[in-house]
């Protein structure tokens, strides 16, 4: 039986790029995330109790009313829950 002849190429054999890394993303939470969560949640409690123990003698919180410093105080603690969805 006789021999198949080569195939004779004047271009150099196909070799596929080589494959990227992956693109590699920063796990984890940005330095400022913990404390100003925590401070939001404090912030929030702080004014509400400050508003209940002596918010009649403290001139912002008198003009305010009683429903717009409750808000004020609940808008602090969902600033901080809202970053909470952003801890890992």
């Amino acid at each position: 039986m006789p021999k198949s002849k080569s195939r004779k190429s004047k271009e150099p054999a196909y070799t596929p790029p080589p494959a990227k890394a992956p693109e590699s993303f920063k796990i984890g939470n940005p330095v400022w995330l913990a404390p100003a969560m925590v401070t939001m949640f404090v912030l929030g409690l702080l004014w509400i109790v400050v508003f209940y123990l002596v918010g009649s003698r403290v001139p912002l919180m008198s003009d305010l009313g009683n429903l717009t410093n409750v808000l004020i105080g609940f808008a602090f603690i969902g600033i901080g829950f809202a970053f909470a969805t952003r801890w890992k």
